[in-house]
């Protein structure tokens, strides 16, 4: 019955004599590939490094009388195994130490969730700090372009809810990123009834990685709330096309060109917040993804043009 629960719990016993010799042994990893250790000490059937450690922390058991824990590796690929093994001294009926009993289990599938937690814990971190960065040279510049306070809390609310809706998309898809698609129908959708007739997206569908995905949403933001000041979705059945076409040069290196045109009503220099959309557009979305960007004016129509590099997508 006690070697069918040991057998069922993971667990391994192992009784060891005061030469550390083994007595009997239960349940052994079957990592060890050994059949039977009985008669054999640690350097018999553990590896060279491990046996030491395991001897000397055996050795301190038997003098001290006291229990003692550690953990050792077998092997150092990542097929390795961890195990956690407990020492007990096995006390005679006056009381001297007659040898040791090793409680041992396998706790490799902990280990990994360990430092998978580890990671993602140091990914978390590394986000967040990239999030308040974008977050700082948001309010840096809104603050520099806005003439009071009002329009100031308006225009950063708006950005810091863009940025809520990327980010959204972002921790939803498991840090993974967005498509493009759901980019703009995030962005879209807090200001038109039916996005897919107010943006009309054309082309490949890529999905952008986390970084790429926020900055390209902050972009789509900024063109949404001018085309809707001043563009064509400030008239009734007005709409946007935009465009997404994969290119390859002939390094076979592959870029995405986003196209966004639309009818406007107004000249270069009357566009709403311009000092800071230009400064987004053609600047700090471009830089955040290594690409390139163009903001044009032209006989009543605005194009934007943001070159991505590979590497900030998928397809």
């Amino acid at each position: 019955m006690l070697a069918t629960a040991l057998k069922n719990a993971g667990v391994a016993v192992i009784a060891q004599d005061i030469h550390l010799k083994v007595l009997w042994a239960h349940n052994l990893p079957s990592s060890w590939h050994v059949s039977s250790i009985v008669g054999q000490s640690d350097s018999e059937f553990l590896d060279a490094s491990d046996a030491e450690a395991a001897i000397a922390i055996k050795r301190q058991v038997l003098e001290s009388g006291q229990s003692a824990h550690y953990e050792f590796r077998q092997g150092a690929d990542d097929g390795g195994r961890w195990f956690s093994v407990w020492l007990d001294p096995r006390l005679e009926k006056g009381g001297g130490v007659s040898g040791i009993v090793s409680t041992i289990v396998d706790v490799t599938s902990q280990k990994h969730r360990e430092q998978t937690l580890r990671t993602l814990l140091r990914e978390v971190s590394h986000r967040s700090k990239n999030l308040l960065a974008i977050i700082q040279s948001i309010a840096t510049q809104t603050g520099r372009y806005s003439g009071s306070i009002d329009v100031f809390l308006t225009r950063f609310r708006g950005r810091i809810q863009s940025l809520a809706s990327s980010q959204d998309l972002v921790t939803s898809s498991n840090w993974r990123g967005a498509t493009l698609s759901e980019l703009v129908a995030g962005q879209v959708s807090r200001y038109c009834e039916d996005p897919a007739f107010s943006i009309r997206l054309k082309g490949v569908d890529p999905y952008l990685n986390p970084n790429a995905a926020l900055h390209i949403g902050l972009a789509l933001h900024e063109l949404v709330i001018n085309s809707m000041s001043h563009g064509a979705l400030s008239r009734p059945n007005g709409y946007v096309g935009l465009s997404a076409t994969l290119e390859e040069d002939e390094e076979g290196k592959r870029t995405i060109l986003l196209n966004w045109h639309e009818n406007t009503r107004v000249a270069e220099g009357a566009m709403g917040d311009k000092r800071f959309g230009s400064v987004a557009l053609e600047r700090v979305v471009p830089a955040s993804v290594e690409g390139e960007a163009s903001l044009e004016f032209s006989d009543g129509h605005l194009d934007y043009r943001l070159r991505i590099p590979e590497g900030n997508f998928e397809i």
